[in-house]
C-alpha cells in the first residue's frame, strides 16, 4: 500500500491539506493538472455523472489512496539519508 502511496506522491498525486473541503482529492487532483479547485471539483461532478454510482466509489478510493500533502512532503524528508 505504501508502494501506490509513495508512486502517486512522486506523481504529484496528492490530497490538499489547506484548500480541501471533504478530502482535499478534487483540489488536489486541481493542483497536478494546474486547474483551480473549484473548476476541478466542477469537471470531477460532471465526469461521475456521466458515469452513475461511481462517486460511490472513485471518491473514497482516491481518499483512501492519495497522501496527504503534509504527509508526503515528511516522508520524503524522512526517507533521505543523513550525512
Amino acid at each position: 500500500m505504501d508502494d501506490v502511496r509513495a508512486t502517486l506522491a512522486r506523481n504529484g498525486f496528492v490530497r490538499s491539506s489547506d484548500r480541501g473541503i471533504l478530502g482535499g482529492v478534487c483540489s488536489g487532483l486541481g493542483r497536478r493538472f494546474g486547474l483551480g479547485p473549484w473548476m476541478s471539483r466542477l469537471l470531477f461532478v460532471v465526469l461521475l455523472m456521466v458515469l452513475p454510482g461511481s462517486q460511490f466509489l472513485v471518491y473514497p478510493l482516491l481518499w483512501f489512496l492519495m497522501p496527504s500533502d503534509d504527509s508526503a512532503i515528511a516522508a520524503t524528508h524522512s526517507s533521505r539519508p543523513l550525512r
